[in-house]
């Protein structure tokens, strides 16, 4: 079983996480990606920042969730420990429903081309390719994804 909740993005859980997912993007792609998130950006209004842990509160992986632009949100800061069958796809699935509930209607978000399993992550998830935004545009080396969430 896995359970998802909510923590403070400062947390001992949460910085263990961040601290791993940050070295596995720097091993990956040259950079960490640290200076795309902040803190605070899971503490504003319609954000969010979780935690998954296993039966035994063994620590899987995490996800943040911050507004983007209105109706879009972001994903960040999404990992999920390696051989921790079931964790992405149930902390996408948090996040997603998070997100409908905060009234966004479409999720973006941004990795390297080169971490294909992410990539085929997002699209096995229903994610597509969409122009890069923000501080992506113009980077050859990222991809954006976007999916349109389901009304109801």
């Amino acid at each position: 079983m896995i359970a998802i909740s909510a923590c403070d993005p400062d947390s001992l859980d949460a910085r263990v996480l961040v601290e791993e997912l940050s070295a596995t993007l720097a091993a990956l792609t040259g950079d960490s990606g640290k200076a795309s998130f902040s803190a605070d950006d899971a503490r504003v209004a319609r954000s969010l920042f979780v935690v998954a842990k296993g039966e035994a509160g063994q620590l899987l992986g995490c996800a943040a969730l911050r507004p983007l632009d209105g109706d879009v949100g972001e994903v960040k800061r999404m990992f999920a420990r390696p051989g921790t069958r079931g964790a992405g796809a149930a902390l996408l699935a948090h996040v997603e429903q998070a997100a409908h509930g905060f009234g966004y209607r479409e999720l973006w978000l941004e990795t390297r081309k080169v971490n294909t399993r992410a990539v085929a992550f997002y699209e096995k998830h229903g994610y597509r390719t969409i122009p890069n935004y923000g501080k992506y545009v113009g980077r050859d080396d990222a991809i954006c994804l976007g999916k349109l969430l389901e009304a109801g």
